[in-house]
């Protein structure tokens, strides 16, 4: 009997160490059976790739109610894009929102905000939250934009670790806690516990912990229930956030519910392979429904699932009695101009103008705006877009831009409008104008030194930099769905730097006016242009009636052409450009995606023509960050190259993924996101490769890659690149 009590005891002392996820199994209650945690991983991970897909469809209708709690802040928060606009001696604000939400496979979620409510200026939140209330937690990733790793996924035994920590239920329907850990810290892992069910290992309840960017939270999602169709979907969100920013600290609670109206699952008996559909039309429509978006008290009450508690009707009542009062003091103007110029300085800004259209542009102060490489210095950007919206959907775009490279002291600018006519189609005008790179020409000053040495001042001739003022139209219009075709013009002046004299040094006579026509302080150049690009397979989607592009499967092709008239507008020159180019980003999920790109171009036939300006080879004199083309050019490569070759071939692959070379280094790196490995090669003339290998790092503060470049086979030496891109991912 003694040793019997002794065997319960030693039982009961594991069972409850095991409870505590100390072991790697617990035993069944039940059947004194030992239960294995990689046994029941290997059925939830077995599932998992089914039912992350097994909603085809489901309309729901969200309610989010969030507060935020100031407490600690100074100047900096006002820096931060998309921060809610805090109110003088106000710590506490009460955000509400009501949607009607639309999913449609695959991972395509449309939300119509039909009312709001709360007690901050604009409805904004804590930035990037709400991204956290679409979470499919059978996917591989928990994010929509693979910024997280999820536990569930196929391998993630190789970054997580699991622990059973207990045992519920009957004995015909038990429920299993397990615990999960990162193997490493990284923002890319997440803590926190899984409950599964035994009957069809489906998950019941999930919840994570983690950061990412300036947000630590912890997030809390019950599923629905066993049996019913919601039964792997989300029906209810708690979501904690910690912000927190040189000093300022802000916290925020959040509680999310779904009522679904309608769900589709997807059937399970094998179907004949039918012909896709590449209009996800019923997918998209407008994030915010004008016609029905209320924000009035008394709407929101019939709507709001549940009850205000006591400390948020006191935040309402505060909030109008300040609004109420505001209302009635007269504001002194210098108030109102400087409170306008900060918003201009520090804040995304956008003016509705009545029958006119809208106008927006980012605020003037603002680290995003500023970007470095290192064959390319510092450059500071400033865009401006301006919208109209016509009967019928047709548009009128217009994006005037400005900018600064500091280290070539260079003043850029450039116009871009756009009109698109027929939205269908895709038919629109294109106008484009500005000025360019400083071009660099060799052949002028070539052509010359060919004379003796002491014919001309070289002293006096300063014809080897040009700046570029260009001008372009075209019409464009896509005639069957991925392909498109551009007709239009291009136009080039090109001016000397500094202007050149041609002075004659010892009795030499001026050579023949046909010799001196060919070299000019200004060269003039046009030529009619065609582009046709296609991709295959294209999605796209019908916002009214106009076709937004989305994305395939397969590469895009393009041919570009142009040929210049001699005498047509004062153009000094002829010349053919021709240019192939084809390039793909394929997505290898986990947050790995390689990219590639094949190119070539020549120009031939040029009579008079010094200058070489390709289209899809060329230096960009303001770059911005991580997503532009920092994988599609070369960073290390001297600015010249790009206009000294009548042909050129280039290829560009890059690899993104997390953990490629600081998996081991993590404790000190946690807040690197991606990692990316670059292969760039180039063939012209006089460069038989170029070759440049780089390795890139990216974070939600700034992106810095480094890069090296041979020339012929031999170091030529190292670039880097460096932008911020705080909150721009």
């Amino acid at each position: 009997m003694k040793y019997r009590i002794k065997i319960i005891a030693v039982v009961c002392v594991l069972f409850s160490l095991y409870s505590k996820g100390k072991a790697n199994s617990v035993m069944n209650p039940y059947t004194k059976q030992p239960i294995l945690v990689d046994s029941i991983l290997t059925h939830v991970l077995t599932f998992a790739p089914f039912y992350e897909t097994i909603v085809d469809d489901y309309r729901a209708a969200l309610y989010i109610k969030g507060k935020m709690n100031i407490r600690k802040k100074n100047f900096i928060l006002r820096y931060v894009p998309s921060m809610f606009r805090l109110q003088k001696g106000v710590r506490e604000y009460l955000l509400e929102t009501y949607s009607d939400l639309h999913f449609t496979a695959p991972n395509i979620y449309d939300q119509k905000v039909k009312a709001a409510q709360g007690t901050i200026r604009g409805n904004r939140g804590l930035p990037g939250l709400l991204e956290y209330f679409n979470v499919n937690i059978y996917s591989s990733s928990l994010l929509n934009d693979e910024r997280l790793l999820s536990p569930l996924a196929q391998n993630g035994s190789k970054y997580y670790t699991y622990r059973i920590d207990s045992v519920m239920g009957d004995p015909n329907s038990l429920d299993y806690k397990i615990r999960f850990t990162p193997k490493s810290k990284s923002d890319q892992l997440v803590a926190g516990y899984m409950i599964v069910s035994s009957n069809v290992w489906s998950v019941r309840e999930f919840s994570f912990t983690g950061r990412s960017e300036l947000i630590t939270f912890d997030c809390w999602i019950k599923m629905g229930d066993v049996g019913k169709k919601n039964e792997f979907l989300p029906v209810h969100y708690e979501v904690d956030a910690r912000f927190n920013f040189v000093g300022n600290k802000i916290d925020g609670s959040y509680t999310a519910l779904l009522d679904y109206k309608s769900i589709e699952l997807k059937e399970r008996k094998v179907r004949k392979k039918e012909k896709t559909n590449y209009n996800l039309s019923e997918s998209f429509s407008l994030k915010c429904d004008t016609n029905a978006y209320k924000t009035d008290p008394s709407t929101f009450a019939v709507l709001r699932p549940i009850l205000l508690d006591d400390h948020e009707k006191e935040l309402y009542s505060k909030f109008y009695l300040r609004r109420d009062t505001l209302s009635r003091q007269p504001k002194a103007k210098s108030k109102v101009f400087w409170g306008t110029m900060g918003d201009l300085m520090l804040e995304d800004y956008k003016f509705n103008l009545s029958n006119v259209g809208s106008v927006r542009f980012s605020p003037f102060i603002n680290p995003l705006l500023f970007s470095y490489s290192g064959s390319n210095g510092l450059s500071y950007r400033q865009d401006f877009r301006f919208n109209r919206l016509f009967r019928g959907d047709k548009l009128l775009r217009v994006v005037p831009k400005v900018g600064y490279n500091f280290t070539r002291k260079e003043f850029y600018w450039s116009l871009n409008a756009d009109f698109e006519y027929w939205p269908q189609k895709r038919g629109g005008f294109h106008l484009n104008v500005g000025n360019g790179n400083r071009i660099y020409s060799s052949e002028v000053l070539d052509e010359l030194k060919q004379m003796p040495d002491s014919i001309f001042d070289f002293n006096q001739i300063h014809l080897d930099y040009f700046k570029d003022l260009y001008f372009s139209f075209r019409h464009s219009l896509e005639v069957i769905n991925g392909l498109d075709i551009s007709l239009g013009i291009s136009a080039h002046q090109r001016t000397a730097v500094e202007r050149s004299r041609f002075v004659i040094t010892g009795n030499y006579p001026m050579p023949p006016p046909e010799f001196m026509k060919k070299f000019k302080n200004t060269y003039i150049s046009f030529a009619p242009r065609i582009r046709i690009e296609y991709t295959p397979g294209l999605f796209y989607y019908m916002n009214g009636k106009r076709k937004i592009n989305l994305r395939s499967h397969y590469p895009t092709f393009s041919i570009d052409y142009e040929r210049g008239m001699k005498g047509v507008f004062k153009s000094t020159g002829e010349y053919e450009r021709i240019e192939f180019d084809l390039q793909h980003k394929l997505s290898l999920g986990l947050m790995r995606s390689v990219s590639y790109r094949f190119g070539l171009g020549a120009f031939t036939n040029q009579q008079e023509l010094y200058f070489v300006d390709f289209a899809n080879f060329s230096r960009r004199n303001l770059p911005v960050g991580w997503n532009d083309e920092i994988g599609g050019v070369f960073q290390s490569l001297d600015s010249r190259w790009y206009n000294s070759s009548r042909r050129y071939v280039r290829g560009n692959f890059s690899y993104d993924a997390p953990f490629l070379l600081l998996r081991h280094l993590n404790k000190y790196t946690r807040y690197v996101q991606n990692e990316r490995l670059y292969v760039n090669a180039l063939c012209m003339p006089h460069l038989q490769p170029y070759i440049e290998l780089g390795y890139g790092i990216g974070t939600h503060v700034f992106d810095i890659g480094v890069f090296a470049g041979f020339e012929n086979w031999k170091f030529s030496g190292f670039g880097c690149k460096f932008t911020f891109e705080l909150f721009n991912r």
